[in-house]
C-alpha cells in the first residue's frame, strides 16, 4: 500500500491515547518559521537598542588600525597574540549581547509553542533519517512542497522589500559617498533597521499560516484507520474474546467450587428438572440457612445428582424453587421472605429423619 493510500484510509480523529503517546515520544507540532521570525525580531532589538552605542564604540576602536597603525607593535609573536586578544575583546563586547538576545528570542519562540521536555526517542539513531528513499519522499512529498513554497515566499518577500527600500533610499546612499565617513555607520544602521522591520512585518502572515499548518498537519498525521481504533480499544478495554474466555474460566471455577460444596448441604429444594438450590443450616454458623449452590437446567440436574449420591435430602417444591432461584445468592443467607417456607421444610426433614 502506498503512503497516499495509507493516508487516505486514516479517516478517524486521533484518540487521546495516541496524542498522549505522540507527545511522550517528542512528536509535537512545531513551526520552524516561528524561531526564524523571533530571530528577525531579535535582530531588530539589537539594532534598535544594543547596536547603536556599541557599533559607535567598536568603530572608534577599530578605526585606530587605519588612522594610527604605528601605535600597534608587531615585532614578535607575542605582540600579534596581544593584538588579537585586544581585537577579540572589543569584538566580543559587541557580539556577546547580540548572541544572547538572538538565542533568547529563539528559545522563547520554541518554548511558547510547546513545553520543553527531554525525549530520548528524538535522539535515538533511526534509519529513515539517513535513508535516501525517505529523504526523497520528504523532499518531493507534500511537506517538501510546503517547505519549498515557504522558502519561495520568503525569498520573494525579502527581495521585494530590499528592492523597494534601496530604491527609496538610493539618493541617501549616493550622497553618503560625499559625506563624512564617520556618519556611514549611523546611515547603515538606520537602513538596516528599516529593512529588518519591513521583513518582520512581511513575514508575520507566513508565521501565522505556518503555525496553523504545523498543528493541522500534526493532527492529520496522527489520524487513525478504523482498524487502528479497534486495536487500540482492544488494548485499553481488553480483547473481547480474551475477556469472554477469562469470564468462562472464572465461571467454571466458581461452578466447580459450588458443586464441591453440595455434599455438605443440609437439603436441596428443586423444581424437578429446571431449578435446584442447595442450603446448609447449622445454628453455630448462622441464624438462617446459607445457600451453598444453585443452578438451573444441567447444573440443577448435577446438583440433584451429587446430593442424592451423598445422601442429602432433595425436596421438590416447584414454586419455592423457582422463586428462590431469582432471589438468593451463593454463600449468602436466604432473605427473610423465605424464612417461614424454609423453616417448614427443615421441620419436615428433621422429623422424618427421626
Amino acid at each position: 500500500m502506498s503512503d497516499t493510500d495509507d493516508q487516505d484510509s486514516k479517516t478517524e480523529a486521533p484518540s487521546d491515547k495516541k496524542v498522549r503517546d505522540a507527545v511522550e515520544k517528542g512528536n509535537i507540532p512545531f513551526s520552524r518559521e516561528a524561531p526564524m521570525f523571533a530571530s528577525i525580531v531579535g535582530i531588530l532589538i539589537v539594532l534598535a537598542f544594543a547596536a547603536r552605542g556599541t557599533t559607535k564604540t567598536l568603530t572608534e576602536k577599530l578605526s585606530l588600525f587605519v588612522n594610527r597603525p604605528q601605535d600597534f607593535r608587531l615585532d614578535s609573536g607575542s605582540d600579534a597574540i596581544a593584538l588579537f586578544h585586544a581585537v577579540a575583546l572589543e569584538s566580543g563586547q559587541f557580539l556577546i549581547p547580540t548572541v544572547i538576545i538572538l538565542a533568547a528570542c529563539s528559545l522563547a519562540a520554541s518554548i511558547l509553542q510547546n513545553v520543553p521536555s527531554l525525549v530520548a526517542e528524538r535522539i535515538r539513531p533511526q534509519w529513515n533519517r539517513i535513508s535516501p528513499v525517505s529523504g526523497w519522499k520528504r523532499i518531493f512529498g507534500r511537506q517538501g512542497l510546503v517547505e519549498f513554497a515557504k522558502s519561495l515566499f520568503k525569498f520573494a518577500t525579502m527581495t521585494l522589500v530590499s528592492i523597494l527600500l534601496l530604491k527609496s533610499e538610493q539618493y541617501k546612499v549616493l550622497n553618503a559617498m560625499f559625506t563624512d565617513p564617520s556618519l556611514l555607520p549611523e546611515l547603515m544602521l538606520t537602513m538596516a533597521m528599516r529593512l529588518v522591520s519591513a521583513i518582520a512585518i512581511a513575514t508575520i502572515v507566513l508565521v501565522a499560516a505556518d503555525l496553523l499548518w504545523a498543528r493541522f498537519k500534526w493532527r492529520s498525521d496522527l489520524k487513525m484507520t478504523k482498524q487502528e481504533v479497534k486495536e487500540e480499544y482492544k488494548q485499553m478495554e481488553g480483547d473481547p474474546m480474551v475477556k469472554a474466555r477469562m469470564r468462562s474460566l472464572a465461571q467454571d471455577r466458581s461452578r466447580k467450587r459450588m458443586l464441591a460444596a453440595v455434599p455438605k448441604a443440609t437439603f436441596v429444594i428443586a423444581n424437578p428438572t429446571h431449578f435446584a438450590i442447595a442450603m446448609r443450616y447449622e445454628r453455630s454458623e448462622a441464624s438462617a440457612p446459607i445457600v451453598v449452590a444453585k443452578g438451573k437446567d444441567l447444573i440443577a440436574l448435577k446438583i440433584r445428582e451429587i446430593a442424592e449420591k451423598n445422601g442429602v435430602p432433595v425436596i421438590e417444591d416447584k414454586p419455592l424453587a423457582r422463586s428462590m432461584y431469582d432471589h438468593v445468592e451463593v454463600d449468602r443467607m436466604i432473605p427473610p421472605d423465605f424464612y417461614k417456607a424454609v423453616a417448614q421444610l427443615l421441620f419436615y426433614i428433621l422429623t422424618r429423619s427421626k
